[in-house]
């Protein structure tokens, strides 16, 4: 149910016009496009504008990184309507006091039958609102934190001529992915399988590209079909009962399975490319992250916390591309080997970490993690997570 809404969603919000197609040479269009553009009219968007949609208990979208999201509010298996958020996003400079990461704000709940049209106008008042001045400025969250969150409200009920109700109670446990096999409502199987930092290669002892190449081959004649998820990881989607064994095994062979891992630390961490694929990076991210994983394992192991998985996210520049700025740690690249080190954010993806230390090399942040690691030892509850301790 929730899927076909978000199919719903993106259909109508794709542009119509194909003014993107036009070709100029020497000052004159050589090819022509169509010019009608409904929503985005003659002037577009600011800037660039996601939205993601979540059904609770997982929020393995990050809703709440989001320009726009609609959290999906279900009972006894029935699709109530949505919760909507607007306001989300990472990017920040550094630097620049005037820029900064947000969490959006939940702004009230829609039927299923109201959200397009909630969709349409959250984008339209950004379309008329947003900062055209400022690049930098130009994203939902810097309208919304001008103008304030109930303006916005106003405009887009008036705009979309409804009124959104009071938000219903929903609750996240997890925003990172659901690793092995679960069951479809189709009957069929799927499996998720674990792609460090989404990186599609063959390396070393874990060939990962000839092994999804080889479970292609078995869905091209059992059906089913490849996702992408958004912590980098893929799902083996719709495999039949018979392809389950096939599959599995070809997994298994190729270092794909969540248990290859090594760790619940590695299977829940993120990175962005940086360095060398990047050219906004200013440190390594995906390639420097293995190394220093290993490093903070091995302290989690001095003070008995390999049970307590830590959210450990990393970028190579403030861009926020791995939504560094929602993990219990999370590391921001400064310049080649240093980082920012912030700490706090919650494991459902609800609440931003804060800046501890700026400009610090490896060894910085172990020294500044292990003695807040060493407390977590011995003062948390049961079940408390590192993040929730710091806060």
């Amino acid at each position: 149910q929730v899927q076909a809404v978000a199919r719903a969603i993106s259909d109508h919000l794709t542009p119509r016009t194909t003014a993107y197609h036009e070709i100029w040479l020497d000052r004159k269009k050589v090819a022509g496009a169509v010019d009608e553009e409904p929503i985005y009219g003659r002037t577009y968007l600011p800037r660039k504008f996601k939205i993601g949609v979540a059904v609770p208990p997982w929020n393995d979208v990050d809703v709440f990184s989001q320009d726009l999201g609609f959290i999906a509010i279900t009972e006894q298996e029935r699709l109530l309507g949505f919760n909507v958020v607007v306001g989300g996003g990472m990017g920040t400079t550094h630097g620049d006091p005037e820029t900064y990461p947000r969490v959006g704000d939940v702004i009230g709940f829609c039927a299923p039958d109201q959200v397009l049209a909630v969709a349409e106008h959250v984008v339209t008042v950004q379309r008329d609102f947003g900062d055209r001045s400022n690049r930098k400025h130009a994203r939902l969250k810097y309208t919304i934190a001008d103008r304030g969150v109930a303006w916005f409200r106003d405009q887009v009920e008036s705009r979309a001529g409804l009124m959104l109700g009071a938000a219903r109670g929903y609750r996240f446990v997890s925003n990172t992915d659901r690793f092995g096999w679960s069951d479809g409502t189709d009957g069929r199987g799927h499996l998720t399988l674990w792609i460090p930092s989404g990186r599609v290669a063959n390396t070393g002892e874990r060939p990962l590209l000839a092994g999804l190449h080889a479970i292609a081959e078995v869905l091209k004649d059992n059906g089913g079909g490849f996702r992408l998820t958004p912590n980098q990881n893929v799902i083996v989607a719709g495999v039949s009962d018979d392809a389950r064994p096939l599959v599995e095994a070809l997994a298994r062979r190729h270092g794909l399975m969540p248990d290859q891992a090594g760790s619940e630390l590695r299977l829940r961490s993120l990175a962005c490319v940086a360095l060398p694929t990047c050219g906004l990076a200013m440190a390594e991210s995906e390639r420097y992250m293995p190394d220093f994983l290993s490093r903070l394992e091995a302290l989690l192991g001095r003070h008995d916390l390999e049970d307590s998985p830590l959210h450990v996210r990393m970028t190579g520049c403030p861009n926020g591309c791995a939504r560094p700025f929602l993990a219990e740690i999370g590391l921001v690249g400064k310049a080649p080997g240093r980082y920012n080190l912030y700490l706090g954010g919650d494991r459902a993806g609800e609440r931003l970490n804060r800046l501890v230390r700026e400009n610090v090399d490896e060894e910085e942040i172990l020294a500044v993690l292990e003695p807040l690691l060493a407390r977590f030892s011995r003062e948390r509850i049961e079940d408390e997570a590192f993040g929730d301790f710091l806060e």
